[in-house]
């Protein structure tokens, strides 16, 4: 099995990139991203699957419901959370607008209410400290969002700075100890706001790993630009690094077969230690990222 894909490797259907359940040894998740000019549109009209709409560049127009939900969106994924649509099975959208944008997607047979969240109303939470520090958008997450089975957050991590660290694993189901849960890794990387002026953005890349755990054999060491995807079905994954001079980027989309939705997992025990180290140390003062503090 191919667990990590450059951008474009998986385009179909109009689309830049598409994860679903026809996608080799996958099953409970989906990502689609595209990027859309003026006057373009896509259709979704699976009616299995529950979706979020996130911007990552630009504003869209979201038709669903005999209704349109405008997403005033972002300029890039570095300024802060943007407003999301979440729609429930048995649901035809489509999508128009201009710029880029991910749609998050688990297969259930259960039906939640739709759902717009502001950007105000999603949950900012600074995680780890010092060179570990970085900020989640957790809009897709249980305390955030009633959905039936997705799992969904946005991770920024600066320039310098580790994520997805001390490695975990979130493969096995031990009933309040750890759930089993795919997870797909969408990335992007852009030129520091504090020090990257000078870099070129498609140079722009991070670091990201993934390796075998008891439930499976997994490996992914690589570099990581904008529009690459990493699919995570078991294993200890992390970290995710952003090189000197670039910021990193990633969407993550979670769901799994668990009778409750919920995110625990388990660190490698080899390094779960380094937790304890951040105990006295502050966060990064470049953080939080906004559309305000883009002086740093």
């Amino acid at each position: 099995m191919r667990w990590f894909h450059k951008k474009g490797e998986l385009a179909r259907d109009g689309w830049q990139t598409v994860v679903d359940a026809t996608t080799p040894g996958w099953e409970y998740t989906g990502i689609r991203i595209a990027e859309l000019e003026d006057g373009e549109s896509l259709i979704l009209d699976d009616h299995g699957v529950e979706r979020i709409f996130i911007p990552l560049a630009g504003s869209f127009d979201i038709d669903h419901h005999d209704q349109v939900t405008h997403l005033q969106g972002r300029k890039s994924v570095f300024d802060g959370p943007t407003d999301v649509l979440y729609l429930s099975i048995n649901t035809t959208a489509t999508v128009t607008g201009r710029g880029r944008v991910a749609v998050a997607e688990a297969p259930t047979s259960e039906a939640k209410e739709w759902t717009y969240i502001a950007p105000a109303n999603t949950p900012v939470e600074l995680r780890g400290a010092g060179r570990s520090s970085r900020q989640v958008h957790n809009f897709g997450t249980p305390e955030a969002l009633d959905a039936a089975r997705l799992i969904v957050c946005e991770v920024i991590t600066p320039g310098e700075n580790w994520s997805s660290y001390p490695p975990h694993k979130h493969d096995e189901h031990v009933p309040g100890h750890e759930s089993k849960l795919e997870e797909i890794y969408y990335f992007e990387s852009a030129p520091s706001r504090v020090g990257g002026e000078a870099a070129a953005a498609e140079g722009a890349f991070g670091m990201f790993s993934t390796y075998s755990s008891p439930a499976g054999e997994i490996d992914i060491n690589a570099m990581v630009y904008t529009g690459d995807i990493a699919l995570v079905p078991y294993g200890y994954h992390g970290p995710a690094v952003a090189a000197p001079g670039y910021d990193l980027y990633y969407l993550n989309v979670m769901a799994g077969p668990d009778p409750e939705r919920i995110w625990l997992i388990n660190d490698d025990p080899a390094h779960a230690w380094v937790r304890d180290t951040w105990t006295g140390q502050n966060f990064d003062d470049r953080l939080p990222y906004t559309s305000e503090n883009k002086e740093g």
